[in-house]
């Protein structure tokens, strides 16, 4: 297994897996697999590449929330040896659709943590929000390769993750399509090379609306997303681009970069995921299309790749491939969470649970699309004096953190919906 990388950058760790000694991170055979968060569409469409090739994986556990149903068909299907519930609740219907199956049935948040710490070679960490921090960070004490599609915990624990991965020897692997896609471009590449690393937003259903119609929009204009399928709360903050500015704060440490050397650029085909401009003005470009297979498959047979089913480029058919500034006036989530990138501590933490909650509210509706931004810039500027935005140094202190926020969302929400 490689190492973990340990470069610095103004006196702060950088995630970026080392690429020397390769012989060390080969593929044995079959791979140990983990999937938490199985029937989520990131679990799914790992789940579909790793049924295109059986005899290579090993399913050890898959976890999911809520859903029985789906697990258990999950599980038998590609038979995993324990599939897990976050739900105790619902842990009855499951054990009942594994019967005889020899598939060890499980629920509960400390059985899921469990099912993070089973053995394996390869973790996914699909779990949505807050509630995958404690098992992803459980998976990433294992010292093996940890595919991150989670978030909160670079976004919400940052620092306070990667020490843990450091201290375990753990490699982590991006999973988010522009992570993906710049790790690629990076590759061996030394980070003084390295002057600019550019994420790419589709600009969501909203980037020809005016700031008018904007404010007029409803859940279901915003659930429109031009061309990825996804959750409904990450289609929202596409809607935003609340999602550009929490890849940003994920960019900054994954890695070794400063905050100054991040930018977003507006990209409505979705084929160019990131931009990596170097000091000799190259700019290597990843390309594929929007398919979230395509980095998950670099994840799950890093450092080789694996055939996936993916829709291959023809770019004659395309014609033209276009780029535009994002516009902070129409969409200032993205300046509020630059504003919390560059105030650090806890200041990511408040700017994720509080948006979580607006995200709610609106598909609630009870609050409006453009208060969302506001609700989230009200509560980073409350939580200053209420909550402290001192850098955490638990992970105990970024839930803490995590459940004020909440709750002054909630507040601010309640506040405006009355």
């Amino acid at each position: 297994m490689r190492d973990l990388g340990t470069a610095h950058v103004n006196g702060r760790p950088s995630a970026f897996p080392a690429r020397d000694g390769a012989s060390g991170a080969a593929l044995t055979r079959p791979r140990r697999v983990t999937i938490l968060g199985a029937t989520g569409s990131i679990g799914l469409s790992t789940l579909d590449l790793i049924g295109r090739a059986p005899e290579d994986y090993e399913i050890v556990a898959l976890t999911a929330a809520t859903n029985a149903e789906r697990l258990a068909e999950l599980a038998i299907r590609h038979r995993a040896q324990r599939a897990v519930l976050a739900c105790e609740s619902h842990y009855g219907a499951l054990r009942e659709r594994l019967a005889g199956t020899g598939i060890e049935a499980a629920a509960g948040e400390n059985a899921v943590i469990e099912a993070a710490r089973m053995p394996a070679d390869w973790i996914m960490a699909a779990i949505v929000g807050a509630a995958g921090l404690r098992p992803t960070f459980a998976a990433a004490e294992q010292g093996t390769c940890l595919a991150l599609a989670n978030k909160e915990c670079l976004v919400s624990a940052g620092e306070v993750f990667l020490a843990a991965v450091a201290s375990a020897r753990a490699v982590l692997l991006p999973v988010d399509s522009e992570h993906s896609a710049a790790f690629q471009a990076i590759d061996q590449s030394p980070s003084h090379c390295i002057e600019t690393i550019t994420l790419t937003a589709s600009g969501g259903p909203f980037r020809t609306w005016d700031a008018e119609r904007i404010k007029a929009a409803r859940p279901e204009d915003a659930l429109k997303h031009p061309n990825w399928s996804m959750g409904r709360k990450i289609t929202i903050d596409s809607a935003t681009l609340m999602n550009k500015g929490l890849e940003l704060i994920e960019a900054y440490h994954l890695f070794p970069v400063r905050v100054d050397q991040l930018g977003v650029l507006v990209h409505p085909q979705s084929i160019v995921h990131c931009l990596v401009q170097y000091c000799d003005g190259s700019v290597l470009a990843q390309m594929s299309s929007p398919d979230m297979r395509t980095p998950i498959a670099y994840s799950l047979a890093w450092p080789e790749r694996m055939p996936a089913p993916t829709e291959r480029l023809d770019l004659t058919r395309l014609g033209a491939l276009t780029f535009e500034p994002a516009d902070p006036v129409r969409f200032p989530a993205l300046r509020v969470a630059r504003e919390a990138l560059a105030a650090g501590g806890l200041a990511p933490t408040i700017l994720n649970a509080a948006n979580e909650i607006a995200v709610e509210a609106f598909l609630d509706r009870r609050i409006g699309f453009t208060d969302i931004a506001a609700a989230v810039e009200d509560v980073l500027d409350r939580a200053a004096s209420e909550i402290g935005l001192a850098p955490p140094r638990s992970l105990d202190d970024v839930l803490g953190a995590d459940r004020a926020a909440r709750a002054l969302a909630a507040q601010r929400c309640e506040a405006r919906a009355s």
